[in-house]
C-alpha cells in the first residue's frame, strides 16, 4: 500500500510538537530531519541485498535499533555513539557535523524529560502508516516532497535569520526551466552547479529538469545546512552528489588545478546584499572574478554573480535570483552592470512579486546568463512577472498559471503587451544619456 502523504506530514508535524519546548523552528528542524532520514534509509536500505546501496547502514545503526533504545537512561548519549558514529563512519558524504546533538540538555531537556522526549519521538516514526519500504525508489520522491514540506514551513517560523536555507520550489522550477536544461541536452558528464546551495532544493528542481544524466555539485557556508543538503540529495536518490561546506567567495572548494571549475550549468539563491562578502576574501582576488569592477564593500550581490559568470563554460548557461535592486543601483554597480550587458552574456531578466522569499518581503528578479552566442546578442529578454501571485498566509506564491506563463514567454521569446519585450541595446544606452 502507498504511503499516504498526509500520514506523513501529520507525523512530522507532531514531531515537532514533541520538540518545540527549548526550541525555534531552526533548531528543532535538524532532530526532524535526521529521525526522518534515519527512518527512510533503514526501511529502504537496512537489509537490502543490493550490492552497492546509496547508504551504508552498519550493524546496530538501523533505525530498528533506536526503537530498542526507547526509555532508556542514556538514550540520548546512544544515540550520538551506537547510531549516529557509525554511520558516519560508514559512509564517506556524511560527516559527525551534518547531525544534531541528541544529548544536549539545554535543546532537549535534562534527565527524565530528555528520555521521555527522545522516546516519543521515536515512536511517533515508528507508526506502521510511515512504512517507506515499499515504495519503489525510482518512482517515489514522497520523502524528498516531505523534506521540501518541512523546509518551507521551518523557512516560515524561523524568521529573518534562517529563511536562506530554502528557495520556494515554484521559483526553483522556473530556473531550472529557463536555463534550458533537459533529458535531451544532457548527460553524465554534465555538471549543475550552485555556489550558496542552501538544503540543496534548486539543485535538485534541475536535476529533476534533466533526469538522472547529470551530475550536481553545491557549496554551502553553513555547515548544518550543507549537510541538510547531502542528506537531501540522499533522500531523492542522488546520493553521488557532491554537496562540500565553506564560504563560495573567499574559499571555493571547486576547483581545476587552482582555476575556479567551470560548468555547463549554474544556478544560484544567494544571500540578499550580503553585507559581509568579502570576509576573507584576499586582494586582488586570485581567480580573477572581479575583472568588471570590485563590488561595494556592504553589498555582495555582484560579487556572487561575477562568481557565477566566472563559473561558467564558454556554452555555460546560468541562472540567479537576486534583489530587484541589482538593476538600478549606481556607483560600482551600475559600472559592473554596464560591462554584463555590453558583454552579451546577460540574455534575459524575470521580474518576480514582492513577499515570495523566506527573510525578506523585498522584490527579486532572476536573471539569465547564456555564454553561448552572446557577441551576437542585440538586446536584453525582460519579463515583469510582478502582479502574478496568490496570497498565501503572509507570503505570496506563484500559481501554476503563472509558472507557465513566465516559462512559456521566456521560451518563446515573445513580446507581451505590459508583461515582456525584448530591450535592444541601444534603447539601453539611450535610457542612461
Amino acid at each position: 500500500m502507498a504511503l499516504k502523504k498526509s500520514d506523513l506530514y501529520s507525523s512530522l508535524w507532531a514531531s515537532c510538537d514533541q520538540l518545540r519546548g527549548g526550541m525555534d523552528a531552526s533548531q528543532y528542524k535538524d532532530y526532524v530531519l535526521f529521525m526522518l532520514f534515519i527512518k527512510y534509509i533503514s526501511d529502504k536500505y537496512a537489509d537490502s541485498d543490493d550490492f552497492a546501496p546509496p547508504v551504508i547502514i552498519p550493524p546496530g545503526a538501523s533505525f530498528r535499533d533506536m526503537i530498542a533504545l526507547k526509555g532508556k537512561s542514556d538514550i540520548g548519549d546512544k544515540i550520538n555513539k551506537q547510531i549516529i558514529a557509525p554511520l558516519v563512519d560508514a559512509n564517506d558524504r556524511l560527516s559527525k557535523s551534518d547531525f544534531p546533538d541528541f544529548n544536549d540538555p539545554n535543546k532537549l531537556g535534562e534527565g527524565p524529560a530528555m528520555v521521555e522526549r527522545l522516546s516519543n519521538l521515536v515512536s511517533i516514526f515508528q507508526k506502521p502508516e510511515l512504512d517507506f519500504s515499499q515504495n519503489r525508489a525510482e518512482h517515489d520522491d514522497i520523502l524528498g516532497d516531505a523534506y521540501e514540506y518541512l523546509m518551507r514551513h521551518f523557512a516560515s517560523e524561523s524568521g529573518k535569520s534562517k529563511g536562506q536555507f530554502y528557495t520556494p520550489s515554484e521559483v526553483s522550477r522556473i530556473i531550472a526551466k529557463v536555463i534550458g536544461i533537459g533529458p535531451g541536452n544532457t548527460t553524465a558528464r554534465t555538471i549543475a552547479y550552485d555556489p550558496t546551495c542552501g538544503s540543496g532544493s534548486l539543485l535538485l528542481k534541475v536535476a529533476a529538469e534533466a533526469g538522472k544524466h547529470i551530475t550536481l555539485e553545491g557549496q554551502e557556508k553553513d555547515v548544518t545546512t550543507a549537510g541538510l543538503a547531502r542528506m537531501n540529495m540522499i533522500l531523492h536518490d542522488f546520493p553521488t552528489a557532491n554537496i562540500l561546506s565553506g564560504n563560495t567567495l573567499a574559499a571555493p572548494k571547486f576547483k581545476d588545478g587552482e582555476s575556479l571549475r567551470s560548468y555547463d550549468y549554474v544556478v544560484a539563491n544567494p544571500p540578499f546584499s550580503d553585507k559581509t562578502w568579502s570576509t576573507g576574501l584576499k586582494s586582488p582576488d586570485e581567480f580573477q572574478r572581479f575583472a568588471w569592477g570590485e563590488p561595494p564593500a556592504k553589498q555582495g550581490d555582484y560579487a556572487y554573480l561575477l562568481h557565477i559568470v566566472r563559473s561558467m563554460k564558454a556554452r555555460g548557461k546560468a541562472a540567479c535570483i537576486l534583489p530587484h535592486g541589482v538593476l538600478f543601483r549606481g556607483n560600482a554597480e551600475a559600472a559592473i552592470r554596464a560591462q554584463l550587458v555590453r558583454s552579451g552574456i546577460l540574455k534575459g531578466i524575470i521580474g518576480l512579486p514582492a513577499n515570495l522569499f523566506y527573510g525578506t518581503g523585498i522584490p527579486a528578479c532572476i536573471l539569465v546568463l547564456d555564454k553561448e552566442n552572446a557577441t551576437a546578442r542585440k538586446g536584453i529578454f525582460m519579463i515583469d512577472a510582478s502582479k502574478g501571485f496568490i496570497k498565501d498566509g503572509n507570503k505570496n506564491r506563484l500559481r501554476e498559471q503563472d509558472i507557465h506563463r513566465i516559462v512559456d514567454t521566456f521560451s518563446k521569446q515573445a513580446d507581451t503587451p505590459r508583461y515582456a519585450r525584448m530591450v535592444t541595446f541601444t534603447e539601453i544606452a539611450d535610457a542612461k544619456n
